[in-house]
């Protein structure tokens, strides 16, 4: 199993994370992104640099992820993907996305794209709180124990 992370989305108190589970457990993460950032000095920590553009760095988790792979995003439609070719997906929040859950998600995302398009201002997503981490942190806890 790999970890990989959407990283140019994910908060950095959720790396911050990730970094220590990947050193704790020993198992090997990759974070892709289309800026560079910086990595702690680690064996199982690497970086994939890929071009800017619209859903490049999706598309290449996407294609080098392998079933049972956990990918850490908020991205509904990437996690829609990674379900699809047999992975996991986790969301910064502590959600694990399921198979019956990301359908209507979504639906929920077309939804909101649709009023939004339509000019109705939704407003964005709330600020990453403390108990967003602690669930983060105790989703991708369970996770691990479970399958590494």
């Amino acid at each position: 199993m790999k970890i990989w992370v959407d990283a140019d989305a994910t908060p950095v108190v959720i790396k911050e994370i990730l970094f220590r589970a990947a050193e704790r457990t020993g198992i090997p993460m990759t974070l892709v992104a289309n800026q560079p950032m910086r990595l702690p000095k680690s064996s199982l920590i690497d970086f994939i640099l890929v071009e800017a553009g619209f859903d490049v760095a999706d598309n290449e988790i996407v294609k080098r992820l392998n079933p049972g792979d956990l990918v850490i995003t908020a991205d509904i439609p990437l996690a829609a993907d990674i379900i699809g070719k047999g992975g996991h997906a986790l969301d910064p929040r502590g959600e694990m996305y399921s198979p019956d859950a990301i359908r209507s998600r979504l639906n929920l995302r077309d939804f909101m794209e649709t009023l939004r398009s339509g000019g109705v201002v939704t407003g964005g997503p709330r600020l990453l709180n403390q108990a967003d981490r602690k669930a983060f942190a105790g989703e991708l806890d369970k996770f691990l124990a479970r399958n590494s």
